[in-house]
C-alpha cells in the first residue's frame, strides 16, 4: 500500500510544479477520466500533455492539491483509493485564490510492475433543497 500511497500524494504533489508529463506519467493508457468539469466524462486520449496544460495555464501559477483521508484497498494487482482532496489557486486576471475541497476515487492497476491509475472520479456535493447548487464550501469538518 505504501506505493499506492506514493503514486497518489507524487501526482498531487507534481501538479503544483506544472509538469503535466510527470503527472501523466502515473496514469494508464486509456484510463477513464470523470473530473469536476464538463463533460460527464472526458473524452479521448488524457494524457496528452496539451490537455493539462491548458488547464493550468488558467492560473496564475500551478495549482496546489493536497490529498486528505486517502484510504487504499488492493487485492492483488488491483486497488482502489479514496479521499477528500483540497485544490488552491488563483485564476488567471484574478487577484483572489480560491480553495474547493472535492472527493476522490481513483482505481489502479499494477501494470508492468508499477502502479498506474486506470479510474478517476472527482466530485463536490450538490444542495438537495431544489437548487441542485455545487457545494463548494464545504470543508472535512462539514
Amino acid at each position: 500500500m505504501n506505493e499506492i500511497q506514493e503514486v497518489i500524494e507524487r501526482k498531487a504533489a507534481l501538479l503544483e510544479t506544472g509538469d503535466a508529463k510527470a503527472i501523466l506519467s502515473y496514469y494508464a493508457p486509456g484510463y477513464v477520466e470523470y473530473n469536476l468539469a464538463p463533460p460527464l466524462r472526458q473524452p479521448g486520449d488524457r494524457r496528452d500533455p496539451a490537455i493539462l496544460e491548458a488547464w493550468m495555464a488558467g492560473f496564475e501559477a500551478p495549482p496546489r492539491r493536497e490529498v486528505t483521508r486517502l484510504e487504499i484497498t488492493t487485492d492483488g494487482a488491483v486497488a482502489f483509493a479514496t479521499s477528500i482532496d483540497c485544490l488552491s489557486a488563483v485564476p488567471r486576471g484574478s487577484s483572489e485564490g480560491f480553495t474547493l475541497w472535492f472527493r476522490v476515487t481513483l482505481g489502479l492497476r499494477r501494470i508492468d510492475g508499477v502502479w498506474l491509475v486506470t479510474h478517476e472520479h472527482e466530485s463536490v456535493p450538490f444542495e438537495m433543497d431544489g437548487s441542485f447548487l455545487a457545494a463548494t464550501g464545504l470543508t472535512p469538518a462539514d
